[in-house]
């Protein structure tokens, strides 16, 4: 089951975007990240790695 980012608690860092292996997480335009569902493969690297724990599993 895919990640999902907490927006309110997203702060825009970029760190989960830069860990995914795979390139699912993308900057919108509030800076905040979105993850995109369909392409993430569930390895958890973006939770792990962010820094204000915003994301979590489905």
């Amino acid at each position: 089951m895919p990640r999902r980012i907490n927006k309110s608690d997203c702060v825009g860092c970029g760190t989960c975007e830069r860990v995914c292996i795979v390139g699912s997480i993308a900057e919108e335009k509030d800076r905040k990240r979105i993850i995109t569902e369909s392409a993430c493969v569930d390895c958890g690297a973006c939770q792990l790695a962010c820094p204000r724990k915003c994301i979590s599993e489905k």
